[in-house]
């Protein structure tokens, strides 16, 4: 586990969830890989607002998230 963007953030989650799926569920490698995946998908839907004001008239697209996801990251 590391940086990761939103693009990602789905990817990795599953990576990790196959990895720990056969562990105990009181393994410390469980518990945190289980608490990365939480962070992660707040990531893919909170983590990114689409485009920028670069263009004169052009308004940034927003986040997938509802509003009030978008300050969970």
């Amino acid at each position: 586990m590391g940086a990761s963007t939103p693009h990602f953030a789905l990817q990795l989650r599953n990576r990790i969830a196959n990895l720990i799926a056969p562990l105990a569920k009181d393994h410390a490698a469980r518990i945190e890989g289980e608490r990365e995946i939480v962070r992660l998908d707040r990531l893919a839907v909170a983590g990114e607002t689409r485009g920028l004001d670069a263009h004169d008239g052009m308004a940034a697209l927003p986040s997938v998230a509802p509003e009030s996801a978008g300050d969970a990251v």
